[in-house]
């Protein structure tokens, strides 16, 4: 084979230059490691509003991204044309969790991989990429920071409920608090000792303590 032969172009050449069985295989795996992408997205989702079309689209891309590949391993003329035609394409969709990032590098990661014919570099890395996510992502929820909204009455009962707070949390600290006459509402950030969250009825039921409302923060915090 010449130089000038690797650039020549002929349909029919093109329709034999994956074989069926080929192509079966690789989308077979694809879509079995899409899946698999799939359900560790689902596993490890801690945002607000779970998208199952996400999850789907995972699946999807891992299948389009072997396809791909597998046309452009086989003609190096549409590899050329296909980098010029994927070098105009701009997605505009806003990535709200970061670590959605990571399951779409991942899903495209597989595809190529599994076009290029190593199958057991794909299945080990996914199984061991996915492992990692399962173990760091899936922390104990005890330790996560919680939100406290507490609305009081006066400086002594909010005084009272510092105190019966320290008691009961690992870590309590005020973030904002809005006076207003015969009322004071006070948010802090709290870290709980364990699951236990019976503490917050008897802080409710306080002398001087209006209502009390725990919530969970799954934003960025420090320390």
């Amino acid at each position: 084979m010449t130089f000038n032969d690797i650039f020549k172009s002929n349909f029919l050449e093109n329709v034999t230059s994956v074989s069926v069985l080929d192509m079966l295989l690789a989308l077979v795996f694809a879509f079995g490691l899409g899946l698999f992408i799939f359900m560790v997205y689902k596993k490890t989702f801690s945002g607000v509003m779970y998208s199952s079309s996400f999850g789907v689209t995972l699946i999807a891309l891992t299948m389009i991204t072997t396809l791909v590949i597998l046309a452009v391993t086989s003609n190096v003329v549409l590899s050329l044309g296909m980098v010029g035609a994927l070098s105009i394409v701009r997605f505009r969709t806003a990535i709200k969790e970061p670590l959605d990032i990571a399951f779409l590098f991942w899903a495209i990661a597989d595809g190529i991989v599994l076009a290029a014919g190593m199958i057991p570099l794909a299945v080990m890395g996914s199984v061991i990429i996915g492992v990692v996510l399962l173990v760091f992502v899936n922390k104990k929820t005890h330790v996560n920071p919680y939100i406290l909204v507490i609305s009081c009455v006066d400086q002594d009962s909010e005084k009272r409920a510092k105190e019966f707070l320290n008691q009961q949390v690992k870590r309590c600290v005020v973030k904002s608090k809005t006076a207003q006459k015969g009322s004071v509402e006070l948010n802090m950030e709290v870290r709980l000792k364990d699951d236990n969250t019976d503490f917050i009825n008897e802080l409710s039921d306080m002398e001087g303590i209006k209502s009390a409302v725990l919530v969970s923060y799954n934003g960025d915090y420090m320390g």
